[in-house]
């Protein structure tokens, strides 16, 4: 039926609570067709968007259908994006006024804002406009593109190079920032600047310089001082983005930093028990709820991705092993995620490219 989907090679003991696909016994493998169409069954119809209100800007949805849309050409796909996209940039979780998307809107409507706007959210907006004015050519969302990097670059931009974490705090964060980074690569792309991919980069690598300690990976922000090192999310999401920077550059430290933050993860997070990765890294003074480290879903998903590219970029098997223990992590958790479970299935597709 979805052309061009693959099944993930693994299988999973959470597929029967998982409520996707049929179970077989403790080894059924996850329909990936049905976790699609449980995705898109929140769709708002109506207002664009997923699910009902409060209403998030949910991005990893779009990334599959567009996904989707190049595989089979299907109208479904193009309309699930360009109404949502739409139904953000034109009601209010777009500030019209000042630039900027907020965090979300507190009706279904796209009404009535949460009034912070994240430099995450941005960042992740812009990555799918961006995708978007590629995949539909149309011009209005290079438009979007060009105004969202404006404000990542402009009201974001903390003097002496990297991006704010929003627009009402000036700690730099670093998985923010990789984020940022990776975004405003493609928007470079999309909107011929390479001035503005040069930028981006440099921004990148000061908060890298700000955040890295040779040996121990990122910590997690500078204020001056790196504070709340070992942090699953920092790793990983920085790795993404140094491969985004290699994609572009073709230099080889990019690649080989990224390297380097995914062998910190696996060798400070990974559990090696049951396979996937914790979102911190233990210390023996850890007390009370900094003792309980868990596996996050969307944490273990997009690191599948990372593992996935890493091991077609540098050629080491090991990332690809590592990957399929981190996908069944996810797979773990898979009942109740909604549309959060795009991030499982765009991860079980990088898994599966070739």
């Amino acid at each position: 039926m979805f052309a061009g989907l693959s099944r993930p090679a693994q299988t999973t003991r959470a597929a029967s609570a998982s409520g996707f696909g049929e179970t077989n016994g403790a080894d059924a493998e996850l329909d990936i067709e049905t976790i699609v169409e449980s995705i898109f069954a929140t769709f708002d119809h109506d207002h664009g968007g997923f699910e009902v209100e409060p209403k998030f800007p949910h991005t990893a949805p779009l990334h599959l259908a567009m996904a989707l849309f190049r595989e089979t050409g299907e109208d479904r796909w193009r309309t699930i994006v360009t109404r949502t996209l739409d139904a953000m940039a034109n009601g209010g979780l777009w500030d019209a006024q000042r630039g900027g998307f907020y965090r979300y809107s507190t009706t279904r409507d796209w009404q009535l804002p949460h009034t912070e706007k994240l430099l995450d959210t941005n960042a992740e907006l812009l990555r799918v406009y961006a995708e978007a004015a590629l995949v539909f050519e149309r011009p209005v969302d290079r438009d979007r593109c060009a105004a969202i990097a404006g404000f990542i670059t402009g009201t974001l931009r903390a003097e002496a190079g990297g991006y704010r974490g929003s627009d009402a705090d000036g700690i730099l964060y670093m998985d923010g920032n990789a984020k940022a980074a990776g975004a405003l690569l493609g928007a470079a792309t999309v909107l011929e600047d390479s001035a503005l991919g040069r930028d981006a980069l440099a921004s990148f690598e000061r908060v890298i310089l700000l955040c890295y300690k040779p040996g121990a990976g990122l910590a997690h922000y500078s204020d001056g001082v790196a504070r709340v090192r070992g942090l699953l999310a920092d790793q990983m999401h920085t790795a993404g983005a140094l491969l985004d920077a290699h994609d572009v550059s073709g230099l080889e430290p990019y690649k080989m930093m990224a390297e380097e933050l995914t062998r910190v993860a696996l060798r400070d997070l990974w559990d090696e028990d049951g396979g996937g990765f914790f979102d911190r890294a233990g210390h023996d003074g850890d007390i009370g709820l900094l003792r309980a480290r868990r596996k996050p879903f969307v944490g273990n998903a997009e690191a599948v991705s990372v593992l996935a590219r890493l091991e077609r970029t540098c050629g080491d098997p090991e990332f690809r092993v590592r990957a399929g223990p981190a996908l069944a992590a996810a797979a773990e958790q898979l009942a109740g995620q909604g549309p959060l479970a795009a991030h499982y299935v765009l991860a079980a597709r990088q898994l599966s490219a070739r």
